[in-house]
């Protein structure tokens, strides 16, 4: 059964046809000053040409430009369509000296040989223009929907990535009150309210792609505040912001997965003094985040592969989110230092 497509294509060949058959009687009728008569005659005389033209059209749409001119074989193409046209000029000569009894072959052929040729290149062309243009349409179509399907799988990705992200966080932070509750930690419920905050920010205010930056700088200094309390000063924790915070947005938790490996890899290493140094510097439509902590490359574990699901996730999310000349990532590892440099651009 023909779709509704393949039967608009048919008809608008059909009505193509039509009207360059009407256009030929209409100019055999203007050529002969008004004197014509319409009859059969003049109508065949009109559906001739348009034969030759159409086995011109057609055998160029679907031959010669898949065979040739879609495989860039210009001179192949080249060459057969113009043994084509000669063929298609002289089917209508021979149609009109046999069929119609016109004057000597010799004398038709060399009268309109040329105009049959020509005109019939003329066919050729337009119907090829048409063609370009229609595939042009339909690749930019193909294009647009590529495209839509990238964004869609990069969307259920990135939900997963912070599907991932919250129970990290989550389980991290009731570990961090689990070993306050074991010692009777008077400022237990301190942490649990924090804790409650935090949680807000992360459930709630962190659904979206982008975040206020004060949001995310108030959640980044709580979520600090809750580790002070849990380490009572037994690290060099520093922690500085310069610049005025900017009314501007950012991806949410952008902070926490670098805090968070820096607390879980730096406090464990048997250094004399432990230290972790967070610094953030603002310019108007630039944050720039620099985290240092202690490191000891020879501890198993501490490898290229440690770097845990939140700085993985953080990679790929600044991938999806921003493009490559909005950040600058880049972790540097030594002997004795972990250091994580970041630079993003802020959004409106």
């Amino acid at each position: 059964m023909i779709n509704s497509y393949a039967k608009f294509k048919i008809l608008t060949h059909l009505l193509f046809w039509f009207c360059s058959i009407v256009f030929a009687i209409s100019a055999f009728y203007v050529a002969s000053d008004h004197k014509l008569i319409l009859n059969s005659d003049l109508v065949l005389r009109a559906i001739i040409p348009n034969i030759g033209f159409a086995l011109a059209v057609y055998f160029n749409l679907y031959l010669l430009i898949p065979k040739f001119l879609k495989n860039k074989n210009y001179i192949f193409y080249t060459f057969w369509l113009l043994i084509l046209l000669a063929i298609s000029a002289i089917l209508i000569q021979l149609i009109f000296v046999y069929f119609l009894k016109t004057k000597s072959f010799e004398d038709q052929f060399r009268s309109m040989f040329s105009s049959h040729f020509f005109t019939a290149a003329f066919y050729v062309g337009i119907t090829s223009l048409f063609k370009f243009v229609k595939d042009w349409i339909q690749l930019q179509e193909i294009k647009l929907k590529i495209t839509q399907i990238e964004r869609e799988k990069l969307e259920a990705e990135l939900n997963t990535l912070k599907s991932q992200l919250n129970p990290h966080f989550l389980f991290n932070s009731l570990n961090n009150i689990y070993s306050l509750a074991l010692t009777n930690s008077p400022r237990t419920p301190e942490i649990i309210l924090k804790l409650s905050d935090l949680m807000r920010h992360v459930l709630y205010e962190s659904r979206e792609n982008f975040i206020s930056v004060r949001n995310e700088v108030n959640f980044l200094t709580n979520f600090i505040e809750l580790q002070k309390i849990r380490l009572n000063n037994q690290i060099d924790l520093q922690y500085s912001i310069e610049g005025d915070i900017p009314e501007r947005k950012v991806i949410p938790l952008i902070f926490e997965p670098f805090i968070d490996n820096a607390f879980k890899h730096g406090i464990r290493n048997p250094a004399p003094s432990p230290y972790i140094h967070v610094f953030i510097h603002f310019l108007p439509e630039i944050l720039q985040f620099k985290i240092e902590n202690n490191f000891d490359c020879t501890l198993p574990g501490k490898t290229s592969k440690s770097s845990g699901i939140g700085l993985k996730n953080i990679e790929r999310r600044l991938e999806f989110l921003y493009s490559a000349n909005e950040y600058k990532y880049e972790v540097i590892r030594t002997e004795d230092t972990f250091t994580i440099l970041l630079e993003v651009q802020l959004k409106q």
